[in-house]
């Protein structure tokens, strides 16, 4: 796995990685981090190797959000963004050691999906060819999704007789509502970036190829962005659905003080007078 070379460090603006054969990839450029699957195929299983180095960056990625990276964006290299589980490992599993078969859920998915979904940083994805079952779990922990063109979505689960996992379920549901996610789901049919588009599930569809380069210029942008507002966005819309409508606004009011206290809320007001952009400095 890539990382700075002391991995007590705090991620380097500027800095670059070597790169490496089988892993996942990290490196903080100019307050955005990218991170970047590299599975040994080009599909980017996720067997325990790869589970384990994302979990770690995701980790990282967090520890360094609280340290002035301001963005992140999560791709991969090869034809594939993710076909999710291993099912080599997994049917390997299943014959030697059938009580470990499930393991991965509590010990690398689930804390891998909190993980991202609890970033207080924006999180784009950017998402070439396949995107299945866990994989598509991790796309869909993005704020933002940048598919290419031929990308091809699917649930997955129930071709190998299985419910859902990753929180993809939760995550489609509450995105495109519970009727076209059952039908996702049950009838386990694959769906197209034009298709994911023009449900809002992804925001913008890239030349094949460009998809990496279409995110990353969209992280950088948010990185240039009112952080402590996308913070405050991101934990409203966290809330929302299970939150009553009085407790909703009585907390916005709150954040609303809060960020108008903040230098980025005066520098907007400033240049929206002098009819010029703002320059925001994240705080």
């Amino acid at each position: 796995m890539v990382l700075n070379d002391n991995p007590t460090a705090p991620a380097r603006e500027g800095a670059h990685q070597p790169p490496e054969t089988y892993g996942v990839a990290y490196e903080v450029t100019d307050a955005v981090a990218v991170i970047e699957l590299r599975g040994p195929t080009g599909a980017n299983a996720l067997d325990a190797h790869m589970r384990s180095a994302l979990l770690t960056v995701a980790r990282r990625l967090t520890t360094d959000a609280a340290r002035g990276v301001r963005a992140a964006l999560i791709t991969a290299r090869g034809k594939n963004f993710s076909v999710g589980q291993d099912l080599t490992e997994h049917a390997r599993l299943l014959k030697t050691a059938p009580i470990r078969a499930f393991a991965n859920l509590p010990n690398d998915y689930n804390p891998l999906v909190k993980e991202l979904n609890a970033l207080p940083i924006p999180l784009v994805a950017a998402v070439e060819g396949n995107c299945v079952g866990a994989g598509l779990g991790i796309a869909l922990c993005a704020d933002l999704r940048v598919a290419a063109e031929s990308t091809r979505f699917a649930t997955a689960f129930t071709g190998l007789a299985l419910a859902s996992d990753s929180g993809v379920a939760r995550a489609l549901a509450r995105q495109l509502g519970p009727s076209r996610t059952a039908a996702l789901m049950l009838l386990n049919e694959p769906f197209s970036a034009w298709d994911a588009e023009r449900w809002g599930l992804v925001q913008r569809v890239a030349p094949d190829g460009s998809a990496a380069a279409e995110g990353l210029a969209m992280a950088r942008n948010l990185a240039d962005g009112p952080t402590a507002a996308y913070r405050e966005i991101k934990a409203l819309l966290r809330g929302a659905g299970s939150t009553p409508v009085q407790a909703t606004l009585e907390r916005e009011a709150v954040i609303q003080r809060r960020l108008g206290a903040t230098e980025d809320h005066h520098e907007a007001v400033t240049a929206f007078l002098e009819r010029r952009s703002p320059a925001f400095r994240g705080h």
